[in-house]
């Protein structure tokens, strides 16, 4: 650890300011100083976690967006669309919640 200086990435303006939004300098993570218990080189960098799946993403937990949607795949359209990259087309296949019966 060393003493604290002055951000050398902000210069000690704890981040930058783009009209009323302010972002915090991920350096000194918007103190303005580093060193002590603010020291970089001490962090341990782990890398974050996956992020889930469309299906099971939290927003699915709002009763608002789950009754908004019926199905979590197709989101109600009973198609699923899919990007053929190495063809360069764009397939769509029904959902496995479209019923026979109903046609759109």
């Amino acid at each position: 650890m060393t003493d604290p200086i002055t951000c050398p990435e902000c210069e000690g303006l704890r981040g930058q300011r783009f009209g009323p939004l302010f972002l915090a300098c991920t350096f000194c993570q918007g103190l303005g100083w580093v060193g002590g218990g603010n020291e970089p080189a001490g962090r341990r960098h782990r890398p974050p976690p996956p992020a889930p799946t469309a299906s099971n993403h939290p927003v699915w937990a709002d009763p608002a967006t789950a009754k908004a949607f019926p199905c979590r795949l197709c989101l109600g359209s009973r198609q699923v669309v899919h990007v053929d990259e190495e063809a360069g087309t764009l397939e769509a296949a029904p959902c496995v919640c479209a019923d026979e019966r109903d046609d759109p």
